[in-house]
């Protein structure tokens, strides 16, 4: 029911995906409304009632004030394991808050992440984590998101010992606030193939195969890559259609064109994966269309297939949160309280 097309473009996507992918599809809704877009139900979809629905704009209280909102019933079907994993392109606030109270943490898991898989270069595909779970980052986060995208980009996308770059103002290791400092020499010291610190311009040449940052620049790092994408594909229309030879280069260029568009195009990839929560989650944008939703649902069956999610508890027992809070709160950047480990968060 969410998103900016919900019901119509959610169910065209399911549909696509029933038609296409090896998957059991279950709609989760306003059974009349949901019903209402769809001609024929085929074998593999299936209809859940969801009274609720939780618009884009209500606050995150919205999420226990509306027990039966989809997104809530949608979770609580892969807690009860009546589902494999959760796709959605409604309010992002309420999913992250849904898949922390219907589905928790995983123990030692300091906060989940949203990490976004990208192709800006016909290199192969990075993923950006985080892009918008957790404003304020200590670095006991970043480090395991660093470990918890290694695990996704090896396992969903075969990347053997995927590279990971730390985001930062300046390539050398001194570069940086407080917060990259620390994770930097934490992650000299990970085990992991750690390639130091990146700058933001170096991720489009695929310079890493996981970019690590906290959630606030990660946040605006994807949205303008989406804006500049969107402007580069506009002007570039309206430069083809000044001239009739500009036209005809148009033609002759448009294969290519098209490849690089769609490399650029949030919706081939789906949506962001929520890491670090119990469950297999994928939060679509707000505008995704059909081939956006077809691209979260294929997405979240590869990351059921592969096996991500046990990745993830074995990784929470390897590198755990306690320890690495410990260590930062002995260099005063801690929290005195221990709010990292409470789920309810």
């Amino acid at each position: 029911m969410g998103g900016d097309h919900g019901p119509a473009e959610v169910v065209k996507g399911a549909l696509l995906a029933a038609r296409r992918l090896d998957v059991e599809v279950l709609l989760v809704g306003r059974e009349e409304e949901v019903r209402a877009e769809i001609e024929e139900i085929p074998g593999n979809v299936h209809l859940v009632d969801a009274r609720d629905i939780i618009d884009m704009a209500d606050k995150i209280d919205a999420v226990k004030a509306k027990p039966e909102a989809s997104i809530n019933v949608g979770m609580q079907l892969v807690k009860d394991g009546d589902a494999d994993a959760f796709v959605t392109a409604g309010n992002t606030a309420a999913a992250l808050a849904a898949a922390l109270l219907r589905l928790g943490r995983i123990p030692g898991i300091a906060r989940p992440g949203l990490g976004m898989v990208v192709a800006t270069s016909e290199k192969g595909p990075t993923m950006i984590l985080d892009v918008g779970a957790n404003a304020d980052s200590r670095p006991a986060h970043l480090v395991q998101y660093a470990h918890m995208g290694a695990a996704v980009m090896e396992l969903s996308h075969g990347i053997r010992s995927p590279r990971i770059g730390l985001v930062s103002i300046g390539e050398e290791d001194s570069k940086g606030n407080q917060l990259i400092i620390e994770v930097n020499s934490a992650l000299r010291a990970s085990g992991l193939n750690f390639v130091g610190n990146i700058e933001a311009g170096q991720i489009p040449h695929h310079v890493a195969d996981v970019a690590v940052m906290d959630g606030f620049t990660g946040n605006i790092f994807i949205k303008t890559v989406e804006g500049v994408a969107e402007l580069f594909f506009d002007e570039l229309k309206r430069a083809v259609q000044k001239t009739p030879w500009n036209l005809i280069a148009g033609m002759l260029l448009r294969p290519e064109l098209r490849n690089a568009q769609r490399r650029l195009d949030y919706a081939e990839y789906g949506g962001a994966q929520l890491l670090g929560v119990d469950g297999v989650v994928f939060i679509s944008h707000g505008r995704s269309d059909a081939r956006a939703i077809l691209g979260g649902i294929r997405a979240a069956g590869e990351a059921v297939q592969s096996g991500v999610l046990a990745q993830m508890h074995e990784i929470a027992e390897r590198v755990p949160a306690r320890g690495l809070i410990d260590a930062s709160a002995a260099n005063g950047n801690g929290d005195a309280n221990g709010d990292d480990q409470d789920s309810s968060e």
